[in-house]
């Protein structure tokens, strides 16, 4: 589809990427989430983090989303890309863009994707510390 840019990749991430494509003239607003790896959870240094997906229903999730959100807010484009494989902190796991008309439909658009995201798409993640490692997020 023209309007939707989804990706799953153990390549890093392009915030750059991601903008361009959403970019368009007709657009007065472009909402961005960048979920970056933190450094602790719970009290506890994170080394690293493991995400696993299962790639063809992740990336079937990722379009649904991406079709909601251009179905129910009034959004020109949406990207929605996320990484694979092992992160260290700073690191980018996903980046939401999308465009709009106007800001609050690409604010909203973009909240409601990576929620969906977090809840539905079939992506796991292993969080490394110095004492061991455990699952989170073992969802859907």
């Amino acid at each position: 589809m023209k309007n939707i840019s989804i990706k799953l990749t153990s390549d890093t991430l392009s915030l750059q990427e991601c903008y361009a494509f959403v970019e368009d003239p007709a657009c007065g607003g472009i909402d961005v989430f960048v979920g970056t790896v933190r450094n602790h959870t719970a009290k506890k240094t994170v080394n690293q983090l493991d995400f696993s997906a299962y790639g063809p229903m992740a990336l079937k999730e990722m379009e649904k989303i991406a079709r909601q959100a251009l179905e129910t807010y009034e959004v020109h484009k949406i990207a929605i890309h996320h990484a694979e494989g092992i992160l260290k902190t700073g690191d980018i796991p996903v980046i939401i863009a999308v465009s709009a008309a106007h800001r609050a439909a690409a604010f909203e658009a973009c909240k409601f994707a990576i929620d969906s995201l977090k809840e539905t798409v079939p992506i796991w993640k292993k969080e490394y510390f110095e004492d061991g490692e455990v699952w989170v997020n073992a969802h859907p």
